[in-house]
């Protein structure tokens, strides 16, 4: 049994390893809107939960994915574009809504630091194996759910602890099953590049 991983590039992610040396600011920009466009298609998966006004989506599956296969800085990018287009008009938050505020809204906000940290942590070896993926997918979920359930208290004059139980404990079983789907995917990816490398 073979015990080869991929190369550990220092400080690479999924996308540095795109071949665009001569356009990579092209390649950029469509990593960037393609990644904004993958949120917003997401999120039109969306299943509502008995007793909160905040859907199941495929959305913050999405807003992870791409923030650690872009990185920090393209992961923000991607979702600062999917929220200001959002903001202007596009109907491509959860269940083809749009416009700032809404109970939900503190969630994209959420989503858009997470990408950055995840981005962050992906530049660290955090998505090239089962475990540190599971963590960089906790800690995504965990500032997802620190800005998006105090905004969901305030915007809708819920006490925090039915936020919480509103905002949060219906989403734990679909969050853990998404990060197992990082976990197999993210590590399988590098796995496959070492292979081709």
């Amino acid at each position: 049994m073979s015990t080869a991983a991929a190369p550990v590039r220092s400080g690479a992610v999924l996308a540095d390893l795109l071949p665009a040396a001569r356009h990579r600011y092209a390649v950029d920009t469509a990593l960037v809107v393609g990644g904004a466009a993958l949120t917003g298609i997401a999120a039109q998966i969306a299943v509502p939960v008995p007793g909160s006004p905040v859907p199941v989506t495929g959305q913050t599956f999405a807003a992870l994915l791409i923030g650690t296969a872009l990185g920090a800085r393209r992961g923000f990018l991607s979702l600062a574009l999917y929220a200001l287009v959002g903001m202007a008009g596009m109907p491509w938050f959860s269940g083809g809504t749009s416009g700032p505020g809404g109970a939900s809204f503190g969630y994209v906000l959420g989503m858009l630091l997470a990408a950055t940290v995840v981005g962050g942590l992906a530049r660290r070896g955090g998505d090239r194996s089962v475990l540190r993926t599971a963590g960089t997918m906790a800690v995504g979920s965990l500032i997802i759910y620190a800005v998006g359930v105090p905004y969901l208290a305030l915007s809708t004059g819920m006490s925090m602890s039915a936020a919480v139980a509103a905002g949060l404990v219906p989403f734990l079983i679909g969050d853990a099953l998404k990060a197992a789907l990082a976990m197999g995917a993210l590590p399988a990816s590098w796995k496959l590049v070492g292979r081709r490398g």
